[in-house]
């Protein structure tokens, strides 16, 4: 068979496309690039929140017009949406082969179960390295260390699609990235729906500064970058760490997603804004050039003016890096969809002074970066990324003259506009 692959949604989804598809490969299938060329098209989806579900439903129609058209044999569809809404999906689309899952094991299986959903479950573990391949750059990878999430938010759905929090075991992660490195990869991004809970389930305790000792251990380590880090597990140890060596970038995606504590308190964020502006404060301290990242969500059910603009101001002062800004998506399930919603034209006007808080924060810290030094990988000849900034998810610059793909070195930003950056390299 041959099969063209639409993977949708996160990089922890991309992990998962990663998986079953070499599974494929070992199993003597092969993957193609265009979906013309293929006997089956296999999509995973997200089903995260609505504007998510729209797309999964959109490349559906589109593969399925062109089984229609006999341009494809078979369409099949997992992920995210599968784990959420896999009767729907059957009754939706009734021309679809196969709707399977990528639960990883029977936890999520059960819990689907008690909903009524019943899974067809893809056959082997997700958890051997061994039947992982990259659909990333060669030089840059996703190590994902657990799956599923404890903490339910409020208005989050992931852990009735993914199920409890389930950390890989220490020995299978440090595995993983042996191989990674062994096969190039320069920069391996750790990723879960809450890095810093890893080992929690294993282990008892949070065990990702032991794992990040580990790992730097490994010969011909290049860089790790740590993904969602939440703001109450961020310890001190982990911060001297990091400012220890260079090879963690000093980055740190930590996802805020407020700073009022009425806001927080209703999110169910386990921290209030003590909390978060202690962390932040550590951190900078521990680390003084360290680069975050985060996202916030406006228009939460009872997010006030007051609330609002304690948000704006807590933005200016802290002057994030990278930040994401999201309209509030009301999903049935979760515990704020009963909540007194705020109307829609409110949520739009919020989002869009967040964004812009946020462009005048980026010109000012555009200002200091110019003349600077900064450490940058190269994506291409001629184009890339510094430390500050995440694979797939934050900013590129460029490269006054070409470099090599893949590789890592000094540059100076030599001009900075908005998140335009252009750096000359200096080593060859």
């Amino acid at each position: 068979m041959k099969f063209y692959l639409i993977s949708l949604g996160c990089p922890k989804n991309l992990t998962n496309s990663e998986e079953f598809s070499a599974r494929l490969l070992a199993k003597g299938h092969k993957m193609v690039f265009t979906p013309e060329q293929a006997d089956e098209i296999i999509i995973n989806t997200c089903g995260f929140i609505a504007s998510a579900v729209k797309e999964a439903k959109d490349e559906i129609r589109f593969a399925l017009d062109l089984k229609k058209k006999g341009a494809v044999k078979k369409v099949a569809v997992t992920g995210c949406l599968v784990e959420r809404f896999k009767e729907q999906v059957a009754q939706e689309f009734p021309d679809l082969d196969t709707v399977f899952s990528i639960a990883a094991q029977d936890t999520v299986e059960n819990t689907l179960k008690k909903r009524g959903v019943i899974l067809d479950p893809l056959p082997s573990s997700l958890y051997l390295p061994e039947y992982k391949m990259s659909l990333t750059a060669p030089h840059t990878a996703y190590l994902k260390v657990a799956d599923g999430c404890n903490n339910r938010c409020a208005y989050c759905t992931i852990p009735f699609i993914r199920g409890a929090y389930r950390s890989k075991p220490m020995k299978d992660v440090v595995r993983e990235a042996k191989l990674m490195i062994e096969n190039g990869v320069q920069e391996i991004s750790l990723i879960a729906q809450d890095t810093t809970s890893y080992g929690m389930d294993l282990y008892g305790k949070p065990r990702l500064l032991e794992l990040l000792e580990k790992l730097l251990k490994l010969k011909g380590l290049g860089r790790l970058r740590i993904m969602y880090g939440y703001p109450h597990r961020v310890t001190k140890e982990i911060a001297r760490l990091m400012a220890s060596t260079d090879k963690i970038f000093h980055y740190l995606d930590i996802p805020l997603q407020h700073i009022a504590d009425p806001v927080l308190t209703r999110m169910n964020r386990h921290c209030d804004a003590a909390q978060i502006r202690r962390t932040l404060d550590m951190l900078k301290t521990e680390v003084p050039d360290i680069s975050l990242r985060t996202n916030f969500i406006v228009g939460f059910p009872g997010e006030t003016k007051k609330d609002f603009n304690e948000l704006k101001k807590f933005v200016k002062e802290y002057e994030f890096d990278n930040m994401g800004v999201f309209e509030y998506f009301r999903e049935k399930g979760t515990a704020a969809y009963a909540m007194e919603q705020v109307p829609a034209r409110v949520k739009h006007e919020r989002a869009a002074e967040l964004v812009e808080t946020q462009s005048r924060v980026i010109d000012k810290i555009n200002q200091r970066l110019t003349g600077t030094v900064l450490e940058a990988i190269a994506d291409g000849e001629d184009f890339g990324r510094t430390y500050k900034d995440a694979p797939d998810i934050d900013g590129k610059v460029t490269f006054t003259r070409p470099v090599k793909t893949g590789s890592i070195f000094k540059a100076r930003v030599v001009s900075a506009e908005g998140y335009e950056r252009e750096l000359e390299p200096l080593e060859k």
